[in-house]
């Protein structure tokens, strides 16, 4: 239930994120192995009770917050597909044109459809910032045959997923996947995917209106934050409860718009 801005776990939790956060990665697991063209991933079960836990271990709180998992060696970079113009993308768009150096066509407004998806890897980074790298840094580190095959299944896998966010009003402007190799050597999707924490969501029929929407996310965390005049160098302050709540509010809506309902545990 924990939450994290500009790099900080913050100390104020939000009540049942943790549970949002498994169910909606559950569900787009189960999704994306289905269909003729399925994809692999980590994910055994999130029933507790399924799971060999020690003698004696309170499974209460672990119910809804827990994934049993395949052990994977995680590919040490952050898969980042954008299909909208937002964020750090739309600063340097306005600066030169580009989006990780990446050039697009002049005269895109904020919160517009980007011609394609694009695929910007970041390095993964123990602490502090992700940093955006090109694709050649990518392949000169883990060589072309590998750096190829995550840029195109990144790009499958949103794809995939925006056309059913949008069946169900939902516009994923932008997201980020982890992969990894199994103990077999195939590429696993790993850690949580599409979810409010690593993804961008939108309402659909606020999308493409020369503005950026309001997103499913925890952007209203951040703008608490930035208007504090917090330093970003030392501890962030503890959160109000009108912002708690209205982050739970808004993680729990997008749970129930993508995943049919709520989360287990939750009413």
């Amino acid at each position: 239930d924990r939450i994290s801005a500009f790099d900080w776990v913050l100390s104020s939790p939000i009540p049942d994120k943790g549970r949002v956060l498994t169910a909606i990665s559950a569900c787009w697991f189960d999704l994306l192995a289905s269909g003729p063209d399925p994809i692999a991933h980590h994910l055994l079960t999130t029933d507790v009770d399924a799971m060999d836990l020690p003698a004696g271990v309170d499974r209460g709180p672990l119910r809804g917050r827990t994934m049993l998992v395949r052990r994977a060696e995680v590919i040490p970079f952050e898969c980042v597909v954008r299909g909208w113009l937002a964020g750090s993308g739309l600063t340097e768009y306005r600066r030169d044109g580009t989006i990780c150096g990446i050039p697009l066509p002049p005269g895109l407004a904020p919160g517009d459809p980007l011609p394609e998806p694009i695929f910007t890897p970041a390095t993964k980074a123990a602490s502090g910032h992700d940093e955006n790298v090109p694709f050649e840094t990518m392949v000169a580190a883990i060589g072309a045959p590998l750096a190829e095959m995550l840029r195109t299944r990144s790009l499958d896998v949103y794809r995939r997923a925006a056309a059913h966010a949008l069946d169900r009003g939902i516009v994923i402007a932008d997201t980020k996947f982890e992969w990894g190799h199994g103990g077999g050597g195939d590429l696993l999707l790993v850690d949580e995917v599409l979810t409010p924490d690593s993804s961008r969501f939108w309402p659909a029929a606020a999308a493409g209106a020369g503005r950026v929407p309001e997103s499913f996310d925890k952007q209203s965390v951040r703008d608490w934050l930035e208007g504090t005049g917090w330093d970003k160098a030392s501890p962030p302050p503890p959160l109000p409860d009108d912002v708690v709540a209205r982050t739970r509010d808004t993680y729990l809506r997008i749970c129930r718009t993508l995943t049919g309902g709520p989360p287990e545990g939750v009413a």
